[in-house]
């Protein structure tokens, strides 16, 4: 038997070794939303717990996914849903999903352990309300909570002993070694924000300047379902009773598509890796709105979408480079620097990222390569 043979199956037994004690230890045990406060722990929500080598969810905590999601340092994430009994989210095909006071929603931040660091690794996620934890290092999850007066986001950073995370208003940098896919070793700190910088990305109206979720709509969540074998993801939440409203089915829904998916199309993958990355910001209503660029997928291609568009304001995080895209020319379009660039004064995002996502990198120049035309 091959080496890589044995690894399967040893990886396999570990993952059915850790899925038979969370079965053999499942606590019927249901989240607790709290109204007011701001918990120490994050078991005090009940909505995730970790024993015996496994991450389950609590009774009611449904997993969920996204088609292209945000980039955040080649971590992992495991996002929940839990909502109050009898209550259900309201479909929206183009804004985020009402959600009902009492909704709790998880992002717990993970790394596959490699050597003395973490590694630029295929997903694992959980199975049957389990996230197996054997090669794994929990960093942090992030809670937002609906309550009367509005969202409120929460971090908290997980103990050695991967037993239990506790409330860090005030964020924490990680000092980790990431191994990218090639196997290339780079050091960095991983970054968990404080609970005023959850508002840098969540708060996506910049009069209103309040809270919401970014991921929980139509077009992110319509793909395949990695927790309901065999079903769309957004048909499964309506017929679990998660989803509510005027929504027939997924197949009318907007749709964006995986930004891996090298069969769709390169302009649709371009669009979706922008609008996942970028679009909470730079958006007709954003903080980012005075910059001109607007990153939703809907938006008609041209200077909205930085095609010959000059930077405003920009200063260095321009490269020296004369417009958000030149059409055929990646190595002369700022979008392409902002991306690359590991300067905090020029970086894109501001947040959330301190090494290059080479792979989307990758895409956008593929994408811009092939638009036609020139900005004379």
């Amino acid at each position: 038997m091959s080496d890589r043979a044995s690894e399967r199956r040893l990886r396999c037994a570990i993952v059915l070794a850790a899925l038979l004690l969370a079965g053999c230890s499942k606590r019927e045990t249901k989240p607790s939303f709290h109204a007011e406060g701001f918990p120490e722990r994050l078991s005090e929500w009940t909505v995730l717990h970790a024993h015996d080598g496994v991450l389950e969810l609590n009774d009611g905590v449904e997993p969920y996914d996204l088609a292209t999601p945000l980039f955040s340092d080649y971590a992992q994430k495991l996002r929940t849903i839990s909502l109050p009994a009898g209550e259900a989210a309201a479909y929206d095909p183009d804004a985020t999903f009402d959600l009902p006071v009492g909704t709790i929603l998880t992002k717990t931040f993970y790394y596959a352990v490699s050597g003395d660091g973490v590694a630029a690794s295929p997903e694992r996620t959980a199975i049957d309300g389990a996230l197996p934890l054997g090669g794994l290092r929990l960093l942090e999850t992030r809670v937002l909570a609906r309550r009367q007066d509005g969202w409120i986001a929460l971090p908290y950073v997980w103990n050695a002993e991967q037993t239990e995370a506790t409330l860090q208003r005030t964020g924490a940098a990680i000092p980790l070694v990431l191994y990218r896919p090639d196997g290339r070793r780079e050091e960095f700190s991983y970054f968990v924000p404080n609970a005023l910088q959850c508002a840098a990305c969540h708060a996506t109206n910049a009069a209103t300047r309040a809270i919401e979720p970014i991921g929980i709509k139509a077009r992110h969540l319509n793909k395949a379902s990695s927790f309901a074998p065999g079903m769309n993801q957004l048909d499964h939440w309506r017929i679990a009773g998660l989803l509510s409203g005027e929504f027939s089915a997924a197949a009318v829904a907007p749709k964006n598509p995986s930004w891996t998916d090298g069969k769709a199309d390169i302009d649709a993958r371009a669009r979706a890796y922008l609008d996942a990355n970028c679009s909470h910001c730079h958006s007709d209503v954003g903080p980012a709105d005075t910059s001109g660029l607007d990153l939703r997928p809907h938006v008609p291609m041209g200077p909205a979408v930085g095609r010959c568009k000059a930077a405003i304001a920009a200063g260095s995080g321009s490269g020296g480079r004369p417009y958000d895209i030149v059409p055929g020319k990646p190595e002369r379009s700022i979008l392409v620097w902002r991306m690359e660039t590991e300067d905090p004064a020029a970086m894109m995002p501001e947040i959330g990222r301190a090494v290059t996502h080479e792979e989307g990198v990758a895409l956008i120049q593929q994408w811009i390569a092939g638009l036609t035309g020139n900005c004379s």
